[in-house]
């Protein structure tokens, strides 16, 4: 992020809509797909691979010289967008495939969504000198073939229902049942705290130097290991939920990232990185934990027929909400180096185990 704001001469207020952006052609595209019923409709491990193509070629535009503001956001929309046939396509792929254990194999799957979030990351903190063009290079490159290894290795699932035919109706009629919203409402609240703590680690890490006058903590090394722990614990809570359920663990993880906003300026106080490294790591654990159950839930009390529909509008609904609290703490902290404007993001996780347990 700051390579792109450096080399094109962005304002700093960038940060923001650059990831935003991406949430908002993610929503888009979870909005149309979502309307057109492809997920059901179309054999999804050929929608994945088109997808992977076209958001791989559009995050590759970020390399044009001429590059502006307008043009960067226009490329992030449309890799976002693109997304829409990736992440939720894959969690009905995987539903296709696992009737009983369906919250162990989201765990797997969303473990590897945490895994590549935090990859940038990792290839910027490897050397010094890597340049910010080949991490975009590496991304797309390794996105190509994950949607080529889908195409060649993936068939159709053995408890896959194609969908009668477009019903425009249907990304709708999903929240008729009472379970399907609970599912619904929590994963909501979830999505409120986790793209934000995501894209403000790095500037966490940052103001906790600047505040304490350090220069100890790697923020691209850190960011990476913060992150992708995440996908641990992912694997972890899809495995508790064959003994305890998956509406305890999933309220579990809610309930102590909550408590992490809570507790996030108090721990920032305390002049010892050891300290805030294990909060953070312990904070990234909890606030992803429970996005494969709540997904899980979400497929398990969706109509058969209409399963990828029912999963992608929840992410679209789940993505615009990410952008409303990513944005909010943009605004916030140009106005106010304040830590406590994080104590925000525990409006999520208690909306969700409201709604969740109502």
């Amino acid at each position: 992020m700051e390579d792109l704001i450096l080399n094109f001469g962005l304002d700093n207020s960038a940060l923001g809509h650059l990831t935003s952006f991406v949430q908002f052609g993610f929503i888009t595209g979870t909005f149309v797909f979502a309307m057109l019923t492809i997920a059901d409709r179309f054999l999804p491990s050929n929608v994945f691979f088109t997808c992977a193509v076209l958001g791989a070629l559009f995050n590759l535009g970020l390399l044009w010289e001429s590059n502006s503001f307008y043009s960067i956001i226009s490329f992030r929309f449309l890799t976002g967008f693109f997304l829409a046939g990736i992440y939720p396509v894959g969690m009905k792929i995987a539903s296709d495939y696992f009737d009983k254990g369906l919250g162990k194999s989201l765990g797997f799957l969303v473990g590897a969504l945490v895994l590549g979030t935090a990859f940038p990351h990792l290839l910027k903190s490897i050397t010094g000198t890597i340049s910010w063009e080949l991490v975009i290079i590496l991304t797309s490159s390794i996105a190509l073939l994950g949607g080529l290894l889908m195409l060649l290795f993936v068939p159709l699932g053995p408890h896959s229902q194609k969908s009668s035919g477009f019903k425009f109706s249907a990304f709708l009629r999903v929240f008729d049942k009472k379970e399907f919203r609970q599912a619904a409402f929590g994963y909501f609240g979830h999505m409120w705290e986790l793209y934000a703590f995501w894209a403000f680690v790095p500037l966490l890490i940052a103001s906790y130097n600047s505040m304490h006058n350090l220069t100890t903590v790697n923020t691209s090394l850190w960011s990476f290991s913060i992150i992708a722990i995440g996908g641990v614990s992912c694997v972890g809570s899809g495995m508790l939920t064959q003994k305890y359920g998956t509406k305890k663990v999933a309220s579990y993880a809610l309930t102590i990232s909550g408590l992490c906003c809570l507790l996030c300026p108090f721990v920032f106080s305390v002049s010892h990185p050891s300290i805030l490294i294990s909060f953070l790591l312990l904070w990234s654990m909890a606030v992803i934990a429970d996005s494969p159950l709540f997904s899980t839930l979400v497929a398990q009390n969706a109509p058969v027929q209409f399963k990828g529909t029912a999963l992608t509008i929840v992410n679209c609904i789940g993505f615009a909400i990410t952008i409303v609290s990513i944005q909010l703490l943009t605004y916030l902290s140009s106005i106010t180096n304040s830590i406590f404007i994080f104590i925000i993001l525990a409006i999520g996780p208690v909306f969700g185990l409201v709604k969740l347990w109502r």
